[in-house]
């Protein structure tokens, strides 16, 4: 199975870039990992937030496949415990999938066509976090998550 992040725009916080890295570096131990990321939008600041959300889910849906399963990682999402997120990605791997999408979108969320092509949505937790920020946390998660499937000692109760 391959994973997929797609972002909107480069983090640019040296310290959540190099936590980024981090986690990266660590996940392809375990799965084949890529970061996609679509660029920012042109003149973006002459757009309302639903234009706006338009075209970067234009951008984002060019690079989401028809057979990917897609993952929004959304606020309003469904949320798991890290052993639930842990499952999730292990039934993944049972069912044979081969390309598991998880998509963070832009500050104003995402396009009404991005949420329709969408599997499901996954909430990190109820606060709010920057959509650079959600990145690191993000990759996190998947690291702890593959660490328990390993039986590893990252996670703790």
């Amino acid at each position: 199975m391959k994973i997929k992040l797609i972002v909107v725009g480069k983090t640019n916080v040296k310290y959540l870039k190099d936590g980024e890295n981090e986690y990266e570096k660590r996940l392809k131990h375990y799965v084949k990992f890529e970061e996609l990321v679509v660029g920012d939008v042109k003149n973006a600041r002459n757009l309302n937030h639903q234009e706006l959300k338009k075209k970067e889910g234009s951008l984002i849906l060019s690079k989401i496949e028809n057979i990917d399963f897609v993952v929004l990682l959304d606020d309003k999402g469904k949320m798991f415990s890290s052993y639930e997120f842990s499952n999730f990605i292990d039934q993944k791997i049972l069912r044979s999938t081969k390309s598991l999408v998880f998509v963070v979108g832009g500050a104003f969320g995402f396009s009404d066509e991005v949420v329709k092509r969408a599997n499901i949505k996954l909430s990190l937790s109820k606060m709010t976090f920057s959509h650079q920020m959600v990145r690191m946390i993000f990759k996190e998660q998947l690291y702890r998550a593959f660490t328990i499937l390993k039986g590893e000692k990252y996670h703790h109760d």
